[in-house]
């Protein structure tokens, strides 16, 4: 029986899997089930820790550390969240005030101690698996960084060919339009108006001096997510030279896409015209949705649509639209 279903998940602490080698090394940690009803990275630590426990696996350099269940309450409920989405606003917060707070303030710390971050999510609707990017080196305000190069590289080795960058510019431009027309009251749908809400686990690592990638590895119940999230942990190890293999070939020709826009569903019969899938394609004009009035919500130009959440909860993310990005020599 997996190690998982056959123990009881206790939401007052983080069972956490921790691997250190006598040679000096990069730091890694692994996060799985971010959110609660995303369970592929949580199948997929289990057995890379099985495999290290047996031997099948060696730890060489550096040290790894597994989160399996990074929010208990949530993947108890097998749902999304807990009290609210832990992937948002993520910081440590001395008044803590909800359970993602709480979990905020161990999760948070341990980002801190580490160099790389592998977090490993599944999304809603039916998809090929991708990768979440964060930005080119820069030295402004929302989001600075200086290891672009080095996250490139590990985004390049994980398995699909699908790339993605632009979350939190997006997100930023998102909140500003959130914040023109919410009257909402419950702190979970607050925080979807602070500006710093597209911080997440990458955003915050980033934040830290290390970097990051978040893996999408297919749609929550697909079979093939759990070893899509197995093969990227390995050849993790492999680029981080942390086991003694060769270095994963990085795939030749990516498709890059760019993030340009959140949509929000802003009633709760606001409703898709179709079952989408994330990215589908779009061509400018095309009708995406209709809000709860029959006003038509379009593409606004050539893309893809990212993320359909047909159940989405009012004043949230509906979806998200992408336009192709000629950043790491895609075309």
């Amino acid at each position: 029986m997996n190690a998982l279903a056959a123990a009881a998940i206790d939401t007052r602490s983080l069972r956490i899997h921790s691997f250190r080698a006598l040679a000096p090394g990069p730091a890694l940690i692994v996060t799985g089930a971010v959110h609660g009803n995303e369970t592929c990275g949580s199948r997929a630590i289990e057995r890379v820790a099985q495999e290290l426990d047996r031997g099948a696996l060696v730890l060489e350099r550096g040290s790894l550390t597994l989160v399996p269940i990074t929010n208990p309450l949530a993947y108890q409920r097998g749902q999304r969240m807990g009290d609210r989405n832990l992937n948002r606003n993520l910081y440590p917060n001395a008044l803590p005030q909800d359970y993602e707070d709480r979990i905020a303030n161990v999760l948070c710390p341990l980002l801190a101690q580490h160099d790389v971050l592998l977090d490993l999510h599944s999304f809603h609707s039916s998809g090929e698996p991708f990768v979440m990017l964060g930005p080119q080196d820069n030295t402004g305000s929302l989001e600075p960084f200086a290891h672009a190069a080095r996250e490139e590289a590990l985004a390049m080795c994980l398995g699909p060919q699908r790339i993605v960058e632009g979350w939190l510019s997006t997100y930023a431009d998102g909140v500003k339009t959130r914040l023109a027309r919410t009257g909402a009251a419950d702190r979970a749908t607050l925080l979807s108006t602070d500006p710093r809400y597209g911080v997440g686990t990458t955003e915050y690592m980033r934040s830290q001096g290390g970097y990051g990638v978040t893996l999408e590895c297919g749609q929550h119940l697909d079979p093939a997510a759990p070893e899509v999230a197995r093969r990227a942990i390995h050849n993790t190890l492999a680029q981080l030279q942390l086991i003694d293999a060769s270095a994963p070939v990085p795939i030749a020709r990516p498709q890059m896409l760019r993030l340009t826009q959140v949509i929000d569903k802003l009633h709760s019969d606001d409703r898709f015209i179709r079952q989408w899938a994330s990215y589908d394609p779009l061509t400018q004009g095309d009708t995406i949705g209709l809000r709860h009035d029959g006003t038509p919500v379009r593409a606004q130009g050539d893309g893809f649509i990212v993320f359909p959440n047909p159940g989405a909860l009012a004043g949230n993310e509906w979806f998200y639209f992408a336009e192709r990005s000629a950043r790491l020599g895609a075309s």
